[in-house]
């Protein structure tokens, strides 16, 4: 494994480097240093974790980016204050630039990667810096497809790194909250989950309907991109129990052609829509009004490179897909779906994503146990004893970033097992994110087929038929 580095200043040129006592003087690590981390890809997830690092700086530093939009590659720079020779145009470059440093004096660019790229991308982006020596930090899911999650498992295993999925459920102050009930026992045997992921009607709308995970073929099925992380962590507090039969149901309901309103005529964008105003998908009420009052951050930030104004934010709703009609758009994924999963041990789980909600992802939870239950929505828990009748009610710590302090808590976590070298603080692995991968997979299967699927029959299945390719 490489040592860590500290940020390097004005080293690096892609046309030139400095001679290599100059490089390794500068390059040597120091314990109480930062680490250092190179971000492909920022977006609205690589800008999300990397707030931490503006928040900590003493714990961590971005020291170089990739990132094809020219105007939001400017900002991230601005805002990281970052050498501009280690600001690149795409991961391809900066692959070269850290190969050729590697090659030079023996050194990366930085201790970690962040992948925040298109959900497509992620394999081979993983595959080509683990195969440098990164630890990595990739966002969710690892992959669209089973044969890029066993490509990405085998890259991450072979390099020894460690490595971190997006998973930030399992790491904001609620959901460890949770966790530690589940996993004290004092409330007996978890024998069944009840889960409800309420996507919320416009965020579907935005993302899902008019946005980069609208279609399978650019993208993946719904219950992957949206809802992997869901099913993570029913994994994670039934576990050691596996998985070990799915069954799931689902559609594209709503958001089609022959759902659209008769009286919207042949309009086919918001802004020249005749009953705009009465439709709750709306792209002038989801972006251009809120801009109007002064409101530049998530969704309208997302469609447009560089600031969001009412004029880049008309021109986005005039000519991209944001300000198509919802039902005139090219979109193929479900807009609702269960999922019902028996484990090994005897539990079971019934998991819903659906669109329809007044509630952002703010997910609804119940689990039920031989002694008591918990009740709680992301926010704050219940948890009941039978045996006493006594109900205490947890608040745990709110942290400002998103997903309820999940993001900044997967930052703060892998930041540190980076740090010491320590994949067991990430309280989980590769292997154990691609099971649960697996089991979206396998349910899915299940939607499709209209069977019920055997995990473990399913698993093997699968890898010896690709192995076979």
């Amino acid at each position: 494994m490489m040592s860590r580095l500290r940020p390097i200043k004005s080293l690096w040129s892609r046309s030139s480097v400095r001679s290599n006592e100059s490089l390794s003087a500068i390059m040597t690590s120091l314990p109480n240093e930062p680490v250092t981390l190179a971000v492909i890809g920022c977006g609205q997830r690589g800008t999300r974790y990397t707030e931490y690092a503006l928040d900590h700086p003493k714990t961590c530093k971005v020291v170089a980016i990739a990132e094809p939009r020219p105007n939001t590659r400017d900002i991230f720079a601005r805002n990281h204050k970052l050498d501009r020779t280690l600001v690149f145009n795409d991961w391809q470059e900066l692959l070269k630039a850290s190969a050729d440093t590697i090659q030079t004096i023996g050194k990366r660019l930085a201790d970690a990667v962040i992948v925040a790229v298109q959900d497509h991308m992620h394999c081979e982006v993983v595959a080509a810096f683990a195969a440098q020596g990164y630890h990595i930090l990739c966002e969710k899911p690892m992959a669209t497809n089973l044969q890029d999650c066993l490509e990405i498992e085998k890259a991450v295993k072979n390099a020894g790194i460690i490595c971190g999925i997006g998973h930030v459920l399992r790491y904001s102050p609620y959901s460890m909250a949770v966790t530690e009930v589940v996993r004290s026992g004092q409330l007996g045997e978890l024998i069944n989950v009840v889960h409800v992921e309420p996507v919320g009607y416009f965020h579907f709308a935005h993302s899902y309907v008019r946005g980069h995970w609208r279609k399978e073929s650019e993208s993946s099925f719904s219950l992957m991109t949206k809802s992997c992380h869901d099913i993570d962590i029913l994994c994670h507090w039934l576990s050691p129990a596996l998985p070990m039969r799915v069954s799931s149901f689902g559609s594209l309901q709503h958001f089609r052609k022959e759902k659209k309103p008769r009286a919207a005529g042949a309009a086919t964008r918001c802004l020249e829509c005749s009953i705009e105003q009465d439709c709750p998908y709306s792209a002038k009420k989801i972006y251009l009004e809120p801009v109007s009052r002064g409101n530049t951050h998530w969704p309208a930030s997302t469609i447009v490179d560089g600031i969001p104004d009412i004029e880049n934010i008309t021109d986005a709703l005039r000519n991209g897909p944001y300000g198509q009609c919802v039902y005139e758009s090219d979109n193929d994924v479900c807009d609702h779906q269960v999922v019902n999963i028996e484990y090994s041990s005897g539990a079971t789980v019934s998991f819903t994503m659906v669109a329809y909600t007044s509630l952002i992802c703010e997910r609804q939870t119940r689990l039920h146990f031989t002694h008591g239950e918990i009740v709680g929505d992301m926010n704050n828990f219940t948890v009941t004893d039978f045996r006493t009748g006594h109900k205490t009610t947890h608040h745990p710590k709110k942290e400002s970033s998103g997903h309820g302090g999940g993001d900044v808590g997967l930052m703060r976590t892998f930041v540190e097992a980076v740090r010491t070298n320590n994949q067991e603080l990430l309280g989980t692995d590769i292997s154990e994110v691609l099971k649960s991968h697996l089991t979206v997979f396998a349910a899915e299967t299940s939607r499709r087929e209209g069977t019920v699927i055997d995990c473990a029959k399913f698993e093997k299945d699968i890898r010896a038929e690709l192995e076979m390719r």
